[in-house]
């Protein structure tokens, strides 16, 4: 059996820690002890419930004004106050999801207090402040064994570091994620305000990389010729600051001349609520430009729902041709036709069996078990 301490740059709801809290679940259905941190500036703790072991760890107060540094800096100093004391430090393998909880072993390892870890890189940020883009990459090459999500970043890491980095894959809990109704799934669209539809969701928040105010303004074409349409956008916590993307995003709906409701920013959603707001919409979008991998994606599929999505990597790594409808991110006008076609029944009822089939080769248990594969080479490396 081993000890594993996983570790994420927060306890929000954002795919990294996502991936994390699931990986985590299924090492302990496999026998093995998995121990999810973070730190936690609200006290909440994390934002569902788990099977496996969690840690909030004490966060630094800052104020909202903290510079993307400044926050980083802090995050990177709780966990080293934290993994100060040895009774925290009983682990087998450390493993790191990000650039913070990276930096923190890092420096751990450079202390002679652990012997090293693993890094996920679900994809690499680019960082205006050279502080930052310092700690970025000190992230990645300070680990001893790396492990990606996609084949595009394994080949990214690869070009840009000279690494090899093991694909690890991603998964989605067909249980919770179905497109059987529940009683809950009307209650949800009540509450949430949904009319007749057609529900268009995006899952993310409004940032640049989810491309969400292009996908705004395809929205506001579509709408001309379906105007009981609403557009849904859930979730958006996030360390980073996203002010001038959301400030161009409030400019274009302001003149978009939208009715009020047609619009809906939910904010992060209660991670129970989740599948039923699947359910309830009639197709995610999620014209990214930058991804990891995109696990709602999965998620929306496992859920029957039809998913528009940019014809880039990462997605085109694990979707073929026929599995969902494809947009260039970056026109307009190729996001609100992919909207449109989404709304044909016949094309509905193809997307809809094709998701839940590509969701079905992608279970959490095969993800851990390349964990543990990649675990055993651990030793060797820290010491090579």
């Amino acid at each position: 059996m081993s000890r594993v301490a996983l570790l994420c740059h927060s306890t929000n709801p954002r795919g990294g820690v996502v991936h994390a809290l699931e990986l985590a679940d299924a090492l302990e259905s496999l026998g093995h002890e998995a121990t999810v941190h973070a730190p936690d500036a609200s006290g909440r703790g994390f934002f569902r419930a788990t099977a496996c072991a969690t840690v909030a760890v004490p966060a630094t107060p800052l104020a909202g004004t903290a510079s993307t540094a400044a926050l980083v800096e802090a995050r990177i100093e709780d966990y080293l106050r934290h993994f100060a004391d040895p009774a925290h430090r009983r682990f087998d393998v450390f493993h790191a999801q990000d650039g913070i909880s990276a930096n923190a072993l890092a420096t751990l390892k450079a202390r002679g207090l652990i012997d090293g870890f693993v890094r996920t890189v679900h994809h690499v940020d680019t960082f205006a402040d050279p502080r930052v883009a310092a700690l970025e990459d000190r992230s990645i090459m300070a680990a001893d064994v790396h492990c990606v999500v996609s084949a595009t970043w394994r080949d990214a890491l690869a070009a840009r570091y000279g690494l090899a980095a093991t694909l690890v894959g991603n998964g989605v809990d067909r249980v919770r994620f179905s497109p059987q109704p529940q009683p809950g799934d009307a209650t949800l669209r009540r509450r949430l305000g949904l009319g007749g539809g057609p529900v268009f969701l995006a899952v993310g928040g409004v940032e640049a990389r989810k491309n969400t105010v292009r996908l705004l303004e395809a929205f506001v074409r579509v709408h001309g010729s379906l105007p009981g349409a609403q557009l849904v956008i859930a979730g958006g916590s996030s360390l980073l600051d996203h002010g001038t993307t959301q400030a161009r995003f409030a400019a274009v709906l302001a003149a978009s001349g939208l009715p009020d409701h047609a619009v809906l920013r939910l904010g992060p959603m209660a991670d129970d609520d989740m599948p039923a707001l699947y359910r309830n919409a009639d197709a995610l979008l999620f014209p990214s430009l930058v991804e990891g991998f995109g696990l709602v994606v999965l998620e929306a599929m496992a859920c029957g729902l039809p998913v528009v999505t940019s014809r880039i990597a990462p997605f085109t790594d694990y979707l073929a041709a026929e599995d969902v409808l494809w947009c260039h991110p970056e026109q307009v006008s190729s996001i609100a036709d992919a909207m449109v076609l989404s709304r044909v029944p016949e094309v509905r009822a193809a997307f809809r069996s094709r998701g839940i089939a590509v969701a079905a080769r992608h279970g959490w248990d095969a993800v851990a078990r390349a964990h543990l594969t990649l675990y055993a080479t651990l030793g060797a490396a820290a010491y090579a």
